[in-house]
């Protein structure tokens, strides 16, 4: 089995895993009337609220000079635990028989909406303090994310499957949540460069989304060429 069709593997499992402990609570939220649409706009409040909390935690910064640390790892808790309505939406639509075309297009529009609010959050977290490369990165950053997921829209209304790539939307949000929490953590324990970490989380999605982007576009100039 190669390195892709292990990763693929991988991450089918763990999706399973996931879903065998939250399926409870979708049947529960079923129950209770809840749409899949409903819990997609939850999700994106929810990634609204973490990104106020990644902006206020900036801000502070820049009039005090003092970085509230448990802003910023409650910021990286809150992004987490709402990104996984991402995956909520989806078993509710599927469990209660909800699904629509209206639906997958609300929910992959507000999925953009929510990556760009987070990534717009740790941007202007950087900036408030005057670090303006970090927030050029994180700049980078966005460009990439918002390619690979346009690249895959424009060539599947094309008619071309192009799901390769490794930095896609479940990775950029681990790596994003991951890196803010494990900055407010270095932070809170003392540590003078805790926002290194979060920098270098920025440079992975940056790099490694842009060359998702790139293998994207590659992919599906190989498919056309194929198809003359």
């Amino acid at each position: 089995m190669g390195v892709k069709e292990t990763a693929k593997s991988g991450r089918d499992s763990l999706q399973q895993g996931i879903y065998v402990v939250i399926n409870p609570l979708v049947r529960l939220m079923i129950r209770c009337g809840v749409t899949p649409n409903m819990v997609t706009t939850i999700g994106m409040f929810g990634q609204v609220a973490g990104a106020a909390l990644l902006i206020r935690a900036g801000y502070v910064a820049g009039m005090t000079g003092s970085v509230p640390y448990n802003l910023v790892t409650w910021a990286g808790v809150v992004i987490i635990l709402f990104s996984l309505f991402d995956m909520l939406d989806g078993q509710v639509a599927r469990l209660g028989n909800m699904a629509s075309k209206f639906g997958a297009m609300y929910d992959s529009v507000l999925d953009r909406y929510c990556e760009l609010i987070s990534l717009g959050g740790v941007a202007y977290y950087f900036m408030a303090f005057g670090q303006l490369w970090p927030a050029l990165i994180t700049y980078m950053a966005v460009i990439g994310s918002l390619l690979v997921s346009y690249v895959r829209a424009r060539a599947e209304g094309l008619g071309i499957e192009c799901k390769v790539g490794f930095m896609q939307r479940p990775e950029r949000v681990v790596v994003t949540c991951l890196g803010v929490i494990a900055t407010g953590i270095a932070g809170l324990c003392g540590a003078q460069w805790a926002n290194w970490i979060l920098i270098v989380a920025m440079t992975i999605i940056a790099v490694f989304a842009n060359i998702t982007a790139a293998a994207r576009i590659s992919h599906c100039r190989r498919v056309m060429e194929g198809n003359k």
